[in-house]
């Protein structure tokens, strides 16, 4: 079966395209920039398709499906920039790949959406998941849903963030409450359970969580990373409002000025004020999935700076 993916050139993307090419799935991805050096290694590494085209542009996604038995939408922000809102990636965006599945005639349908996705959610993110998912249960496809936790894995922006600071600061700041719990989950994992969704019929019609086999904090997520790195910091809690002046100030800055998404979001805050658990084993059951601990995941890739 030929899979199409979108968002295949990220960070979860690559682990997936990797992972179907392993189980021997045919894969055409979607990219906006084909001669790029992620995509060129991408075609060389797993012998993929590639189709030009963006989400946003329904006119460049023709013929994109021909040929197709599943699609894989991987596509997703965290910081909006320019015309990469919420709202037009994450709702807009999964209209048209649905609308293209439709016309096609692809009836399989694997959704990324996100851990903490539900009516009513108070970040702009969570909301625009929600709207998203509720396009694809919609539509008639014959649809699986994910929603993943903190992914962590090498080309992570969230743990080596983290890893970064550690190594070049003495202080680790800290924001969010500091009650709030996540599983943070490897990208291994993540791609495994939508690998083996493709050929497993039970899972059809079903919203999967995503999640590691620990709750932490993120105050223990960082000692963790201390951990590993062999270094001890001094963690500082940042007070809320003024997470909040910084984040509005970065929203305000980066996309006017530098023209890039924000290192730091007022969605963000909302989220690590609320932490993000679920129920794994509904997935893990189905799929086999092993999550290792977070020590463990993480120490494969950072190493130690001893």
């Amino acid at each position: 079966m030929k899979v199409f993916v979108t968002g295949a050139s990220g960070f979860v993307g690559q682990e997936v395209v990797r992972q179907l090419h392993e189980a021997d799935y045919s894969i055409r991805i979607l990219a906006r920039n084909p001669n790029s050096r992620c995509v060129q290694v991408t075609m060389s590494r797993y012998r993929v398709e590639v189709h030009p085209g963006d989400i946003l542009d329904a006119a460049s996604l023709a013929g994109a499906l021909t040929g197709v038995g599943a699609v894989v939408h991987l596509v997703g922000i965290i910081s909006e920039c320019g015309r990469s809102t919420f709202k037009s990636v994450h709702i807009r965006g999964t209209q048209e790949i649905v609308t293209a599945a439709q016309k096609a005639g692809v009836r399989r349908f694997v959704q990324m959406s996100a851990l903490g996705t539900r009516p009513n959610a108070a970040s702009r993110y969570h909301q625009s998941k929600w709207a998203a998912e509720e396009l694809v249960r919609k539509s008639g496809l014959e649809f699986t849903i994910f929603r993943p936790s903190l992914i962590y894995g090498p080309q992570d922006e969230f743990v080596n963030l983290f890893a970064k600071i550690i190594r070049l600061s003495p202080v680790v700041p800290l924001m969010g409450s500091p009650r709030a719990q996540f599983q943070p989950i490897s990208v291994e994992a993540v791609a495994e359970a939508v690998a083996k969704s493709l050929g497993e019929p039970r899972s059809i019609g079903h919203t999967y969580d995503l999640c590691g086999p620990e709750s932490l904090t993120l105050s223990e997520i960082v000692s963790a990373i201390e951990d590993v790195l062999q270094r001890k910091r001094w963690k500082l809690r940042v007070p809320s409002w003024l997470a909040r002046c910084q984040a509005t100030s970065l929203e305000l800055l980066y996309p006017h000025l530098l023209r890039r998404a924000p290192p730091l979001n007022r969605d963000q805050l909302v989220m690590l004020q609320e932490g993000n658990l679920g129920d794994a084993r509904p997935a893990n059951e189905l799929f086999g999935l092993r999550s290792v601990s977070f020590r463990e995941g993480i120490a494969r890739y950072l190493g130690t700076d001893a």
